[in-house]
């Protein structure tokens, strides 16, 4: 698999949870503690951990601690590579091609 697909299937993979999508849209207000973000989705920290490590790993979250806390914030440049992902898988031409070979 080229290595943009596997990138691609590590990103599709992060944001293929509801939890996760609330912690990037919460975190497109700005950098959020751990301890805020907790509160704000009603789950534990050890889920929120694991949820924070999935986006982090896909490239999407930065982090930096301060004293005992970790503030996450969004990787725009992450962002911005998949949207840029996205916007390839659009047609190219301005209709779709009919492909000519017949399936048996």
């Amino acid at each position: 698999m080229p290595k943009d697909l596997t990138r691609a299937a590590r990103w599709f993979h992060a944001l293929s949870d509801e939890t996760r999508l609330q912690i990037i849209e919460r975190l497109s207000d700005g950098e959020q503690c751990v301890c805020n973000l907790t509160d704000m989705l009603a789950t534990t920290q050890s889920l929120l951990s694991f949820h924070l490590k999935t986006l982090k790993e896909a490239g999407f979250l930065t982090d930096r601690r301060e004293g005992r806390w970790v503030y996450y914030s969004l990787n725009q440049e992450a962002i911005e590579d998949l949207e840029r992902f996205i916007g390839s898988l659009k047609p190219r031409g301005r209709s779709l091609r009919v492909s000519l070979k017949r399936c048996d």
